[in-house]
């Protein structure tokens, strides 16, 4: 069998072969950007209020793919503290608490709506009052951030540090903040700051 340079060969063509050569830039390689475009200024999420499981599972794909934390106020009708929980929370995200520290997306999860009541959504991530607010980052519930304190909820300030706490953890499911859980880790091994 003949070489691929000589079946590739045309009468009267000729083909060199060129030596490989190597790029050189002048910045260290750590700092060079392969994309063209800009990165997009990461903007919170509202979304609608769930009430089934289909649109609470698409709510926490959209936050997956997003590396968002997606911030859940579990509500009923019937509850009076959560009418005022929740257009707080709502305006509070709206505003862009948090987006400096990577974005949220929120949702109400309508506990006495008859399909998350049937999927069982309430005992799955253990939901035993209302209002509840929870952290799904990366599709997993976050507990140890879990909130049930109405007077916490009914606190902007509280809020607004807990939603940007929430928003540091960029899809990694650690406990938020700048040493993203290692606290509780460090205070086992005898490590903490």
């Amino acid at each position: 069998m003949q070489p691929l340079h000589q079946r590739l060969a045309l009468p009267g063509r000729c083909f060199v072969r060129a030596k490989p050569t190597l790029l050189r830039h002048s910045q260290p390689a750590s700092h060079l950007r392969f994309s063209t475009s800009r990165q997009a200024q990461v903007q919170n999420q509202v979304y609608s209020s769930v009430r089934n499981f289909d649109q609470f599972n698409t709510y926490q794909l959209i936050s997956s793919s997003s590396r968002t934390p997606l911030l859940t106020l579990w509500s009923t009708s019937w509850c009076s503290t959560c009418r005022v929980v929740e257009p707080l929370l709502q305006e509070l995200v709206e505003s862009g608490v948090g987006e400096a520290e990577g974005g949220v997306g929120f949702c109400t999860v309508e506990y006495d709506a008859p399909d998350v009541m049937a999927a069982g959504l309430g005992l799955t991530y253990m939901i035993n009052s209302v209002p509840t607010l929870l952290s799904f980052d990366a599709g997993e519930s976050q507990v140890q951030t879990k909130v049930t304190d109405g007077r916490k909820l009914a606190d902007r300030k509280f809020l607004e540090e807990w939603i940007r706490n929430e928003a540091r953890r960029h899809g990694n499911r650690g406990g938020g903040g700048p040493t993203g859980g290692s606290n509780f880790l460090g205070s086992l091994f005898g490590t903490s700051k």
